[in-house]
């Protein structure tokens, strides 16, 4: 029997080998950050040795920074040329999302005005923005400005609901000016095994224990949360599952009207397990995990309940701590390579 549903499947990569494997088994589309594209690069130097070559030729002057702009623009560039046959604006379909900058967390103005180059790039381009303070602004705007935003560094129901009531706002603008929102269809990442990651680590300093089994189901708990408020309120904006930990992160939400972005090591092993493919996004998570975690870890309450997190306390919520700072991690590997190489050519 074969399950139809509305729910996407995406590659969590911008390798061009991954994203083929993905596509002939029906992913619509692809995500990538910094960490991956060091991966990638790492991985598949000869596949980009011949692009960082002419990028120092061709600008002799440029800094490592500006080089590793250059190969990860080029990264999404060729991810977007192998989904143009997957592209439908009207339906989200056929995009890859490229990540602003980590260092302009707090800077709307620097993620927007990047948020435009990076839409500039190709027609299925979808841009990364994070659930920051800042961030929230940079989404409303380049909604507004017609651009297909995807939120990450978000962990939390709160931040869920902070992305979409700004989408819905910049939407509505855009209405009453007599402009079209046909092809604007935004994402709000939910990162849920990076906070399951945050949640085991939280509760290993602060001494609490709670059944195992309750910090695997965390994440799934707080994106059941989100998918809920977004169906009631109508939103606009699609929930997007990453961070894959466990199988959890994929087989809960199938059925939802949602996107998965799953890396490749992950798809390899769901086409090769005996999970049943079925609807268990309505299925709630069970009252007593959702009780244990919100009665004995605070940081998951936090997570769970709509009002959880103000605006303003998005930055300094531990699990967004720890991600940027893994992100930047990320990017100084990369220029760091790139540096490597421009000293030895």
């Amino acid at each position: 029997m074969v399950l139809r549903t509305n729910t996407q499947y995406w590659n969590d990569s911008c390798s061009l080998v991954e994203l083929r494997y993905a596509i002939a088994r029906g992913a619509t589309g692809a995500t990538t950050n910094p960490v991956i594209v060091n991966t990638v690069l790492s991985k598949e130097f000869s596949t980009y040795q011949a692009t960082l070559k002419k990028a120092l030729k061709d600008y002799p002057n440029a800094g490592e920074d500006d080089i590793a702009w250059l190969l990860i623009e080029y990264a999404a560039i060729q991810g977007a040329k192998l989904l143009e046959k997957k592209f439908d604006p009207k339906k989200g379909t056929g995009r890859i999302s490229i990540q602003t900058n980590t260092k302009y967390y707090k800077n709307t103005e620097k993620l927007v005005q990047q948020g435009l180059h990076f839409h500039s790039l190709a027609k299925n381009m979808q841009v990364k923005i994070p659930a920051t303070e800042a961030g929230i602004c940079a989404a409303e705007e380049l909604t507004y400005q017609g651009v297909n935003i995807n939120a990450t560094v978000s962990f939390t129901v709160p931040q869920s609901l902070a992305i979409a009531e700004a989408v819905e706002r910049a939407l509505d603008r855009r209405e009453k000016e007599g402009k079209s929102n046909a092809a604007i269809q935004p994402v709000c990442t939910i990162m849920v095994g990076r906070l399951d990651d945050w949640l085991k680590a939280y509760t290993s300093q602060e001494g609490i224990i709670l059944d195992p089994e309750c910090l695997e189901w965390a994440g799934v708990a707080v994106f059941k949360r989100a998918y809920e408020i977004y169906k009631e309120k109508g939103y606009r904006s699609k929930l997007l599952a990453a961070a894959y930990r466990n199988h959890y992160h994929w087989s809960e939400f199938i059925g939802g009207d949602v996107i998965e972005t799953i890396p490749y090591a992950w798809q390899v092993k769901f086409n090769n397990s005996t999970i049943a493919v079925q609807n268990r996004m309505s299925t709630p998570v069970d009252s007593g995990i959702v009780k244990q975690l919100t009665q004995k870890v605070p940081d998951f309450k936090k997570a769970y309940e709509p009002k959880g997190l103000t605006e303003r306390q998005f930055n300094s919520y531990g699990a967004t701590k720890r991600t940027l700072l893994q992100f930047a991690q990320g990017y100084d590997e990369l220029v760091r390579f790139i540096r490597g190489y421009m000293i030895e050519v």
